[in-house]
């Protein structure tokens, strides 16, 4: 492979999406090493899986928005390398279905350790990836794709890295979740921002295209306060330490956020805004797992 074809297929992956990926195993982690129960193997193939799964997604994106004519030349979002002709979309599906494959395979390994029912929610969720946008009713297509983003890179990503280590279910584990889902969920916020004008003529129905891009704005707001009320939950309510508080520190990048998604006009700045979306989750996610560690 040239040195040009890895840098198409490092861009098609989106590696700006990947916190979604990372975050939710590092907090299931983190919670993990909290209550003496951390296994590093599984934790390991966990996030490669995690990862081979955001990738996989990406690529399926690329693929079925290309093949339903939602990517074209009005597009402002990031480039997509099937409708710009970087990479045939039979090359495309082909690297959606090996990389899905890779995550099957290493999962079978989780499935030995853990049991049959990270077996459920490992095919759940490599089939919700390619339905994302794909199949005869594509979950992004029909204003369900925040609640895919919410459950699948929130509740069951958090609280599956954290059942492959204690071979148990955690109700901090849940409550954790909440908040990971929640910022998970604004960089899809904001990609469906940006691209509203693009999606509504393709029948792409986000919930912005349904209900309007205030609907967007209000959710982004919800889903940052979401995340900020967890920390005192498990403060007063799980007895964690102060340090569960450390994520409180990402608060003037939350507001500077709100202020970019409330007053700006220019939809190819949301690439920024989405970027810095994604970084934010980052941020947040590993000062929450510290807090975690240390409380």
């Amino acid at each position: 492979m040239s040195n040009n074809n890895f840098k198409i297929w490092i861009a098609a992956a989106r590696p700006q999406t990947l916190a979604a990926a990372f975050v939710p195993v590092f907090v299931g982690v983190a919670l993990a090493l909290n209550d003496r129960v951390f296994d590093a193997l599984p934790s390991m193939v966990a996030l490669v899986c995690a990862l081979l799964i955001q990738v996989g997604t990406n690529f399926a994106n690329d693929y079925f928005d290309f093949k339903k004519g939602a990517d074209t030349d009005t597009r402002i979002g990031f480039e997509r390398a099937t409708a710009s002709g970087l990479v045939s979309a039979r090359q495309m599906l082909f690297a959606t279905v090996i990389t899905m494959g890779l995550a099957f395979l290493l999962g079978l390994y989780l499935v030995w350790h853990a049991g049959w029912v990270i077996l459920l929610i490992g095919v759940l969720s490599l089939i919700c990836g390619v339905l994302y946008t794909g199949g005869p009713f594509p979950l992004g297509y029909n204003g369900l794709g925040d609640i895919f983003v919410f459950i699948f890179f929130g509740i069951v990503a958090v609280m599956g890295t954290y059942y492959v280590n204690a071979l148990q279910w955690s109700v901090s584990s849940f409550w954790a979740s909440l908040a990971v889902g929640a910022l998970s969920t604004n960089i899809l916020v904001v990609n469906n921002l940006r691209d509203i004008e693009q999606d509504r003529p393709a029948g792409k129905n986000t919930i912005g295209v349904l209900f309007g891009e205030n609907a967007l704005r209000f959710e982004y707001l919800f889903m940052l306060l979401i995340s900020l009320a967890i920390p005192p939950h498990f403060f007063f309510r799980l007895e964690y330490g102060w340090p569960a508080f450390l994520p409180y520190l990402t608060i003037p990048a939350a507001l500077l956020l709100l202020k970019q998604i409330w007053t700006e006009t220019d939809k190819r700045k949301l690439n920024d805004t989405l970027e810095r979306t994604a970084q934010f989750m980052t941020i947040f996610g590993l000062l929450f797992g510290i807090g975690i560690i240390l409380g």
